[in-house]
């Protein structure tokens, strides 16, 4: 009698723990019952919030899914632009669960299977507006209209798994490396020759710059000669003046004056030698000393 009442006990606490279920928070629970998805009397499929709940024992099976905030944080993948040019671009999705039943309808309640139809959603709506593009639209102010219009498309066929599409981001976006070491090579081509022609204009306002000094130092060197000249000649007009009028006062002394300087320069030194005639007009003083 007493095994009896054990295993009765045992089998009613069994009953009892097997029909407690708890859900975490960030979690929601569905109910299968038959194999179809437990719903209430208005047709709505029941959906349990966080907290202790009941089931039916070995009828009922639950099934607890992630209501949080997910991130869709795939691989980089290639897309080409309207002007047949490759683009590596890195993107990811935050989604979330909006329709319990439909998702695990569509996934059986697995995130990678959800993840998986929804990152070929997703690829497909924005390999199709990259398509639309060219490279210099995708990159400037119109990469904030293509991710918009990517959310609205991954939004909306992203309802068919029972999933709300909260935000679509690009991280990155970049040319494949054969394409970028091309661009690069091109890029510094151009800025090369952007640099040699710089460097050329450079020597022709050099020589620019180079000729008109030199053009103004010709002409204040001409000037600089002209004025010398003209100081020159107004020197010698005085000193012209001045000699004239000394030989003008004293006409016979000026005239002695410039014998003795005569011979001053004549006679450096006592090996010189002068062929002339005593008596003639080089010697006119010197032959008046003894008189």
């Amino acid at each position: 009698m007493k095994n009896v009442i054990v295993a009765l006990i045992v089998g009613v606490f069994i009953a009892a723990y097997s029909s407690l279920f708890v859900i975490n928070e960030g979690q929601r629970g569905i109910v299968i019952q038959f194999g179809k998805v437990k719903r209430d009397s208005q047709n709505t499929t029941v959906v349990y919030e966080p907290g202790l709940h009941l089931k039916i024992p070995l009828i009922e099976k639950v099934r607890i899914l992630d209501a949080r905030i997910q991130t869709l944080d795939g691989e980089a993948d290639r897309f080409v632009t309207s002007e047949k040019k490759d683009l590596i671009v890195d993107s990811y999705v935050k989604w979330r669960i909006e329709d319990f039943e439909t998702y695990y309808l569509k996934t059986s309640g697995i995130k990678s299977n959800a993840e998986g139809l929804l990152d070929r959603k997703f690829s497909n709506g924005l390999r199709s507006e990259i398509g639309s593009r060219t490279i210099a639209e995708i990159v400037s102010g119109e990469r904030d209209e293509l991710m918009d219009k990517a959310l609205l498309l991954v939004a909306e066929s992203a309802k068919e798994l029972g999933i709300e599409v909260v935000d679509v981001r690009v991280k990155k976006i970049n040319l494949p490396e054969e394409v970028s070491s091309f661009i690069y090579d091109r890029m510094r081509a151009e800025r090369n020759a952007v640099a040699a022609e710089h460097r050329s204009q450079g020597k022709e306002q050099a020589e620019f710059i180079k000729a008109d000094i030199d053009a103004k130092i010709t002409v204040m060197i001409a000037d600089a000669e002209r004025n010398l000249r003209s100081v020159k000649g107004e020197g010698d007009a005085q000193a012209a003046k001045i000699y004239a009028d000394v030989y003008n006062q004293n006409p016979e002394f000026y005239a002695f004056l410039r014998s003795l300087d005569a011979y001053k320069e004549s006679f450096h030194s006592k090996n010189d030698v002068m062929l002339v005639k005593p008596d003639g007009e080089f010697f006119k003083y010197m032959g008046q000393v003894g008189k």
